[in-house]
């Protein structure tokens, strides 16, 4: 799977323009599902122009209830019934300039499930952490606490993606190396397997992001365990995009 999130990007017109250069790309989805993650303003629009197409469509946020008195929230019902199959929870964003925990996640998450989203969990430690050599620690807590329902086996039969995001990768150009990415995606296969059995942790897809270009691209998804990526910047234009979609040319 490779996935854009848009974050706080593009207006409706260029929003229409990205969407429609997609449209029309050659890709063989038989080799890669695409989804697109826009702000909750050109979500409709996302979800009216790629209606009937192969191309998901997911929520960037959102909250866990399915109504009430949450000024400036969206529930997942609200994002079900415009059109998404997705939903992003937890991304370092969302984490360390809102303070979102792993209990939180786990909140969002079961109730993405619910509501029939498929989430995208995101998971990753920063410089200092990576530093102080806590990386698979770090790592393993956040997979604990954000799929603490899931792994009491309330949710087991339930889909989800999980997304390695290195916090120290993300916008600053720098990438995780494919040795060092395959070896947090493999840490977290293991746990996977641990937690939920072999086979669903052979099944469960592991997208890497961090900086992701298309000169990066082929040699990541090179590595055995990282079954897509989670794309930022490159994701906003189509040539950067979709050569990145098409990675299976290269």
């Amino acid at each position: 799977m490779m996935a854009a999130n848009w974050k706080m990007n593009l207006s409706l017109g260029e929003a229409r323009e990205l969407i429609g250069a997609i449209k029309q790309a050659h890709i063989d989805f038989g080799m890669v599902d695409v989804l697109i993650a826009p702000p909750f303003t050109t979500l409709p629009l996302a979800c009216d122009l790629l209606a009937g197409t192969s191309v998901f469509v997911a929520g960037q946020n959102m909250h866990w209830e399915e109504q009430g008195a949450f000024t400036g929230e969206v529930s997942p019902l609200m994002l079900k019934e415009i059109g998404c199959s997705h939903v992003i929870l937890g991304h370092s964003e969302r984490r360390t300039l809102f303070f979102e925990t792993s209990e939180l996640i786990n909140k969002k998450a079961v109730s993405a499930r619910e509501a029939g989203l498929v989430p995208i969990i995101c998971i990753g430690e920063t410089l200092e952490e990576r530093d102080a050599e806590q990386t698979f620690s770090v790592v393993e807590t956040q997979l604990n606490e954000s799929l603490e329902s899931f792994r009491k086996k309330e949710n087991h039969d339930q889909d989800f993606i999980l997304a390695y995001e290195p916090v120290w990768a993300i916008g600053t150009g720098k990438t995780a190396t494919p040795v060092q990415a395959q070896e947090v995606h493999r840490y977290i296969r293991d746990w996977l397997s641990r937690n939920f059995g072999q086979d669903r942790g052979d099944a469960v897809r592991i997208l890497y992001g961090g900086s992701v270009k298309p000169d990066n691209i082929a040699e990541l998804m090179a590595q055995p365990d990282i079954d897509g990526a989670l794309i930022g910047g490159a994701g906003l234009k189509s040539d950067s995009f979709l050569s990145i979609v098409r990675y299976y040319k290269q």
